[in-house]
């Protein structure tokens, strides 16, 4: 199936999702992540904001900050994505797209810094190919870091689909995290 026809039926679902069913498998996904070791060990962690009924990312970033970890969230700015520090919620602010990001004063980390990267998707598949909303913007930020075991979706079951024709272009992930399950892709060091 093409990806657009992929993206138009992920969105439509996810926009009938029950606000109810969201919070509740956010919850679910963010606490599976929050007691995995990856998390645990990890000094610093970008997260994303999210929109349009993603999973919540809230959870993560308050266990995130009370653990003393460097959490980072993305800006779009005209080169692309620029990752920067947060240190509250009262450093994001509506930017572009409608989406909450870090005040431009913030820190400008690179992401390469992270060790862990949450990414959001519209679709993932069981290869760690995800499709985004097509602008490309994690794609472009992210690529150099795939396979590096710090990449880590976050979706609801549903978005969990058995393959994704996927392009050069398109960053994969390491781990994909869903309310029932956790897909874990091999590293590129481990093949």
């Amino acid at each position: 199936m093409p990806k657009t026809d992929i993206r138009r039926r992920m969105l439509a679902q996810r926009a009938a999702f029950p606000l109810s069913a969201i919070k509740d498998a956010s919850r679910r996904i963010q606490r599976t992540f929050i007691t995995c070791d990856l998390f645990i060990q990890a000094r610093s962690i970008a997260l994303y904001a999210p929109i349009r009924n993603e999973v919540e990312t809230g959870e993560v970033l308050a266990a995130a900050l009370k653990m003393g970890k460097t959490v980072l969230f993305p800006s779009v700015a005209p080169e692309g994505l620029l990752f920067r520090t947060v240190e509250t919620v009262h450093h994001l602010c509506p930017g572009a797209y409608g989406i909450s990001e870090p005040t431009a004063e913030r820190g400008i980390v690179d992401p390469e810094a992270a060790d862990i990267i949450v990414v959001p998707g519209v679709a993932f598949d069981r290869s760690g190919r995800r499709i985004g909303y097509g602008k490309g913007y994690f794609d472009r930020a992210l690529h150099r870091l795939e396979g590096s075991g710090r990449l880590v979706g976050f979706c609801f079951d549903f978005q969990l689909v058995d393959e994704i024709a996927g392009e050069p272009h398109d960053v994969q992930m390491d781990m994909i995290i869903t309310e029932r399950q956790i897909v874990v892709l091999p590293r590129k060091s481990d093949l």
